[in-house]
């Protein structure tokens, strides 16, 4: 699920998401980027294993000064310039809650790993990586029953995954799916994956069309729906394409809020309910 932040947590993301957007811009190697994603990942799981340190960091009443000292003392020469820069912008800024500072964190390193993405040219295959695994995840009840798990060892799992996108995917997509199973903080794995394949949407400043068709869509077909529903929306329209033979024929499109119910199945439904009523 998405997450909800509060006023003043959006403005202190706003404000470091800028500051991570100025030193992406200012450096030409996307391994640097590469490395302030994980180095930002990295302090997450600090930072979710420790109430008191995210707690302190994010005190709203305690000063701007005093909280950049303990951050500094903590991670100072730990990790690269860049990271804790932007780490700096992370607790100098006011945010609601202690979680939502964490929230912040785990957003800017996501955000750090698309750019690189974007910079290399693989923003695409990434979205596409992530969507699809996420509906391998989603279509076998025994794999989200061991992501799941609360009792499982979190690397376990990371290697459960690894050992199936292995030679398969981006190393950013590696990257993202292999934090979220390491620290899925209360969200099923196959929804998180679809949350990432979104934000690789919106950071190409597309809007996703979740598309169910009852039978496989031809290339053809799917360059025609994308143009019909691009000239609809008047924006660019990415596509996700799911076979689902139940609705007995025609399609669903949903995106954001709004669904378009071409399917048979739908069309009962409706039947349905204006017989009822």
């Amino acid at each position: 699920m998405p997450m909800t932040l509060h006023a003043a947590s959006r403005e202190a993301l706003a404000a470091a998401e800028l500051r991570l957007l100025e030193l992406a811009d200012a450096t030409t190697s996307t391994d640097d980027l590469a490395k302030l994603g994980e180095e930002l990942f990295a302090v997450l799981g600090l930072l979710i294993q420790q109430r008191s340190l995210r707690g302190a960091l994010a005190d709203a009443s305690s000063e701007a000064a005093g909280r950049e000292q303990l951050l500094t003392g903590l991670f100072g020469g730990k990790v690269s310039d860049a990271t804790l820069q932007v780490l700096v912008a992370v607790v100098t800024a006011r945010w609601s809650s202690p979680r939502e500072l964490v929230d912040g964190v785990e957003s800017l390193a996501r955000t750090a790993l698309l750019v690189r993405a974007e910079r290399d040219g693989q923003l695409d295959s990434t979205e596409d990586e992530l969507f699809r695994l996420g509906r391998i995840v989603a279509g076998s009840n025994e794999l989200e029953l061991l992501l799941a798990d609360p009792a499982g060892d979190a690397s376990g799992k990371v290697a459960l995954v690894d050992s199936l996108i292995e030679g398969k995917v981006s190393p950013v997509t590696k990257t993202l799916v292999d934090q979220l199973v390491r620290n899925p903080r209360g969200v099923r794995v196959a929804d998180g994956l679809s949350e990432l394949a979104d934000l690789a949407a919106k950071r190409r400043q597309r809007s996703v069309a979740h598309v169910r068709s009852a039978v496989a869509l031809t290339a053809e077909q799917v360059d025609r729906l994308t143009a019909t529903l691009t000239t609809i929306y008047s924006r660019p329209i990415a596509l996700h394409v799911e076979v689902d033979p139940a609705l007995g024929g025609g399609l669903t499109i949903k995106i954001g809020d709004e669904i378009i119910d071409g399917s048979i199945a739908g069309r009962l439904a409706a039947l349905r309910r204006n017989l009822a009523s």
